[in-house]
């Protein structure tokens, strides 16, 4: 493999190479891939423990301050609408910026405005705390989509040939803050009420900027010439994005609802709502690494990954309820193992979603370097955004209106909607590709001409 550094690294490997492919480089990591992946992991652990917080107490500490159920999934989708589009600047102007300022800067203001709503509970009740929750969330919203749009980019930039194993491997950091967040927020909450989880949390992301400003390296680029729309434009990239919108919604849709539920129904303490999370957020941590290193290691495993990974994450979201024509009574076992598969079908569908449309971006003339990855890694969190704003805001209205039951299976409507339209994608891209080699065989078109007249 190339040095890291270098802007004529190898491309991905691409969906039709051969699996060995992804085995040209060397098992030893340099310093500087080192340093990348600590980083990496510092951001996803961090930002994940701050985001993962809210869920087992906020909801009930906003409905004390006289908020609604689809205000509280409104102030949850906020950041997401923020982060779409602070992600489409940050990805264009990445090169501009500097991917290691962005990624400093970001993790600064996140662990900021991460302290600053520990203090939210002294604002006075109505619209004043409503509107001061929407501020520090998008505040905190932009900050994020600064250092996670910098962290994709560095990290595809150090392991050109292995995307999709790195992603996959650091994904347990994500899944790491998202199994300690809840717990330890909901922990806190109870111990110390409502301002020490953000506080003390706040402080730990800040004091991992020092350690980033040391180790992380620099890498230039010069600007590319491609755009947003011309990546977005392209129909596989387009039904991939949809694949990413749909599985962003169906985690989004579980903030809001999902405490809520398990508190009416089995009548839990707010410290062991947290440790429900848990089965999500380990399966999705513990399968990720193994889905990311199949992606590499066999590419044209991704295109049955993201199809029936789509199709499990459907099925699971109609039995978290379960909807009730399935006549199967709620309990808080099957609700655990429920959560438990949909964390392993969203591993086997996010994983292989960068390395896909990389690799479909390179096979249409992007050019190498950090201004493709940036936009990459751009529309990959804004279309992640773009899920997340829509699945907690319309997750608390659909809650309020037909209860939790039929509100996730609307949810899981739209990761079936998605898995069987990539599956109808692949099929007509399989056959457009057959047909393309039979018709440059030698010989195969003179042959059908010949036959045609014997044929009409």
């Amino acid at each position: 493999m190339d040095a890291p550094g270098d802007p004529e690294g190898p491309r991905l490997p691409r969906g039709d190479d051969p699996p060995g492919s992804a085995r040209e480089t060397p098992r030893q990591l340099s310093r500087e891939q080192l340093f990348v992946l600590i980083s990496a992991a510092s951001i996803n652990l961090g930002s994940m423990m701050c985001y993962s917080i809210l869920g087992p107490f906020f909801p009930k500490e906003a409905e004390k301050k006289g908020v609604s159920n689809t205000v509280t999934g409104m102030i949850f989708g906020c950041y997401a609408l923020f982060d779409l589009l602070a992600s489409l600047v940050f990805g264009k102007y990445l090169v501009q910026i500097g991917a290691k300022f962005m990624f400093v800067a970001g993790m600064f203001v996140s662990g900021g405005v991460t302290v600053l709503f520990g203090i939210l509970d002294q604002v006075p009740e109505g619209p004043i705390f409503i509107a001061m929750c929407f501020l520090v969330r998008v505040a905190d919203a932009v900050s994020f989509a600064a250092a996670i749009t910098a962290s994709f980019s560095i990290l595809v930039k150090a392991f050109p040939n292995n995307v999709a194993t790195v992603l996959g491997s650091l994904e347990i950091f994500s899944g790491l803050g998202l199994v300690l967040g809840p717990p330890l927020g909901g922990f806190l909450y109870q111990s110390f009420g409502y301002e020490v989880p953000f506080i003390f949390l706040g402080c730990i992301v800040l004091l991992m900027v020092p350690l980033n400003m040391y180790i992380l390296p620099n890498y230039d680029s010069d600007p590319g010439k491609h755009s947003f729309w011309k990546l977005i434009t392209l129909p596989k990239v387009a039904l991939i994005a949809f694949v990413i919108n749909s599985l962003s919604a169906c985690f989004g849709f579980l903030d809001p609802t999902l405490s809520l539920f398990v508190l009416e129904k089995f009548n839990l303490p707010a410290g062991y709502v947290g440790l429900v999370f848990l089965g999500l957020a380990l399966s999705y941590a513990i399968s990720s690494p193994l889905f990311g290193l199949l992606s590499d290691k066999i590419p044209h495993l991704r295109k049955w990954f993201l199809v029936w990974g789509n199709i499990i994450t459907a099925g699971c979201y109609m039995l978290l309820g379960p909807i009730p024509i399935l006549h199967i009574k709620s309990q808080l076992w099957l609700l655990v193992l429920i959560l438990v598969l949909n964390g392993i079908s969203a591993g086997m569908s996010i994983i292989p979603t960068i390395p896909e449309i990389l690799s479909c971006a390179y096979e249409n003339g992007f050019e190498e370097g950090l201004s493709t990855l940036g936009l990459v890694s751009g529309l990959f969190s804004a279309m992640w955004s773009v899920g997340a704003f829509i699945g907690p805001t319309l997750g608390g209205f659909l809650y309020e209106k037909i209860g939790f039951e039929w509100a996730a299976a609307v949810q899981g409507l739209w990761s079936l909607t998605s898995g069987l339209t990539m599956g109808l994608f692949y099929l007509w891209e399989h056959s457009r590709r057959r047909r393309t080699k039979l018709q440059n065989i030698p010989g195969t078109e003179e042959e059908r001409t010949a036959l045609l007249p014997d044929e009409i």
